[in-house]
């Protein structure tokens, strides 16, 4: 997983509630078990207007002129502004998947799905609650005539806007560090390696029958 760092980017306003994994990342593409190529099927069912399968070429296909994604302001979002849980639904990782092939880094919600929240840390996405009222605000203004960007400072928690005006928001101290230094569950547990290889070495002396043919 890449380190996560400090960048500035435009805010995608999705002004929906209660957005599911499915709405995310819909069924038919959860056959592949690799993290990467799900971006141009992202949101699928509300950004084309035909019914998408996997491995379609999205080049030439119907697009939602309505949807927010397809607006030119926002084809090169990186923070994804949504309402109140978001990534609810089923728990399939996909979803992350699907957004950080796209591009988004950032997510800001008044609340998000459990299993969803969790699964963007393991995924190097920083999702962010923020309270309605700032969530309203900052709709006010990525929806003006010219798109909000947002200055993400992890290591401090603060987003600034263009105006300079700072939004304090707080993140769990142990998914902060892992976004940092780019550390998903397999990385953290490497980390420990040594004392790992030290723990079945000892295990080997104490208890050998254990590991016969092993």
């Amino acid at each position: 997983m890449e380190p996560f760092k400090n960048f500035t980017g435009v805010v995608a306003p999705l002004d929906r509630a209660n957005v599911d994994t499915d709405a995310i990342i819909p069924k038919q593409f959860l056959k592949s078990i690799k993290r990467t190529g799900f971006g141009p099927y992202l949101f699928d069912e509300l950004r084309y207007l035909d019914h998408g399968e996997p491995e379609m070429d999205c080049t030439d296909r119907p697009l939602n002129p309505t949807f927010v994604l397809n607006d030119p302001r926002y084809g090169q979002a990186e923070i994804l502004l949504a309402r109140e849980n978001f990534g609810c639904g089923s728990s399939r990782e996909h979803a992350p998947w699907a957004l950080a092939d796209f591009g988004f880094r950032v997510i800001l919600a008044p609340s998000f799905a459990d299993i969803f929240f969790n699964n963007c840390f393991k995924n190097g996405i920083l999702p962010i609650v923020l309270d309605s009222k700032v969530v309203d605000g900052l709709f006010e203004q990525a929806t003006g005539e010219s798109p909000l960007r947002i200055a993400v400072d992890l290591p401090a928690q603060t987003l600034t806007l263009d105006d300079a005006t700072c939004i304090p928001f707080t993140v769990e101290a142990g998914s902060k560090h892992c976004l940092i230094e780019g550390l998903d569950d397999i990385g953290l547990t490497l980390k420990q390696v040594d004392a790992i290889r030290a723990y079945e070495e000892r295990r080997r002396s104490e208890a050998p029958w254990v590991f016969i043919g092993a």
